[in-house]
């Protein structure tokens, strides 16, 4: 599981991103994977940050004070657990994040989430340009069914696939849930 002064980094675990609207993802095993790593954190006693997006588009299936926007219930911080609020997919951007995470002491990240290709993919660059060491959690991530630049379809895996390729050995490492918890 790292070190000590790892911490996990659980990026947009709310209600909206089970909703149908959201569209056709893959690993759809990723909540049960990201909920056993954070029972695992909370086991150690590890640092712990969940990132709530909070939309800035009314009718947003995360606008606030709508229930898309609350947490999942089996992925909700307990009260001593620190929670970032953040209106773009980089959880660095206006959020106090990196000062809260130098105040501590705490120089490795570990990222899961949703979408791999958004929020987890901006936050990974970010955290790597800022000299965290970072591992994304493949099987703890998922995306969405997307088109490309050309309107041609990409699957869920495909999207997913591009991104962690987008982010492996540049900006963090890629693992699987078992790596780590090994």
């Amino acid at each position: 599981m790292k070190t000590p002064e790892t911490a996990l980094i659980i990026i947009d675990m709310q209600r909206g991103m089970a909703d149908p609207r959201a569209g056709r993802r893959n690993n759809p095993q990723a909540e049960d994977n990201i909920r056993q790593l954070l029972l695992a954190w909370r086991a150690e006693g590890r640092p712990i940050v969940f990132v709530r997006h909070m939309s800035r588009a009314p009718g947003s299936l995360f606008w606030p004070g709508q229930p898309g926007n609350e947490f999942q219930e089996n992925l909700a911080p307990l009260a001593s657990e620190h929670v970032v609020e953040k209106n773009v997919p980089d959880a660095f951007i206006n959020t106090g994040l990196e000062r809260w995470l130098h105040m501590r002491g705490i120089g490795d990240l570990v990222i899961v989430d949703v979408s791999t290709n958004n929020s987890v993919e901006a936050t990974a660059r970010s955290a790597g340009n800022l000299g965290f060491a970072t591992t994304v959690v493949a099987d703890a991530c998922f995306s969405f069914d997307r088109l490309d630049l050309h309107g041609k379809p990409q699957t869920a895996e495909e999207v997913h696939i591009n991104a962690l390729s987008n982010l492996q050995g540049e900006y963090a490492a890629v693992a699987n849930m078992a790596e780590l918890l090994d």
